[in-house]
């Protein structure tokens, strides 16, 4: 199959009403010929395919590092890669298909974890581009929700984000805060919950609307469920 048809193919998967079949389809195709198709969806006009490539992405991935570590390093650096300054880009999807593929690839996270945190640390690798720091903070909290452990010494990071005058940066760090036991954060969790602003996260598949205040509420509810 040539690469433009192989492009189609994977755009119409994307764009399939059933992506959980769509989305097996694309796991059963070679993962190196999958992989940069993936990757030019990250820049699309249309959210929901731009979020179900990073989807994709995790799962294809995921599985190439099951029988071929090395090949699923490559990726993850070409991923860090896109978010250095050297790479004359400015690596849409990158951070949000790292926390996706550590999410689903237990010892890619164990390896990788560091750097993605990283972005959000001053004295690390901070990035400074606000809509970036959307996809950085969705891609630490897709992370922290399936392996807290590996996240969880990083909370107080999240503060800064708690406190930020985009309602987005505010939303997806209370999110991840949420999942911690730490003093300071539940501080500003608790002023948040009465925070009416609206974003748009995708979770479980789909793009969802919540307020700031139902992110900042969300762990509470799932203790109580508990």
């Amino acid at each position: 199959m040539g690469i433009r048809q192989l492009k189609k193919e994977i755009l119409e998967l994307l764009s399939h009403k059933d992506f959980e079949k769509s989305l097996e389809k694309i796991r059963q195709l070679p993962a190196r010929q999958a992989v940069n198709p993936l990757f030019s969806f990250f820049y699309n006009r249309d959210e929901l395919v731009k979020w179900r490539a990073v989807a994709a992405m995790g799962a294809v991935v995921s599985n190439l590092a099951d029988h071929d570590m090395e090949s699923a390093r490559v990726i993850m650096r070409r991923l860090i890669w896109n978010l250095n300054d050297e790479s004359g880009g400015i690596g849409w999807g990158s951070p949000e298909a790292m926390g996706e593929i550590m999410a689903k690839h237990g010892r890619l996270a164990g390896e990788y974890h560091k750097i993605l945190v990283s972005y959000i640390m001053p004295d690390g690798n901070y990035l400074e581009h606000e809509i970036l720091q959307r996809g950085v903070l969705w891609g630490v909290g897709r992370l922290a929700h399936a392996r807290p452990q590996l996240v969880e010494d990083s909370a107080l990071f999240l503060l800064p984000y708690m406190e930020s005058e985009d309602a987005n940066l505010r939303g997806l760090a209370a999110w991840t805060a949420g999942l911690f036991d730490c003093k300071t954060t539940r501080i500003l969790l608790k002023r948040l919950e009465n925070d009416q602003a609206t974003l748009t996260i995708y979770l479980n598949g789909k793009l969802e609307e919540f307020t700031v205040a139902q992110l900042a509420l969300m762990r509470k509810r799932l203790v109580q469920v508990e």
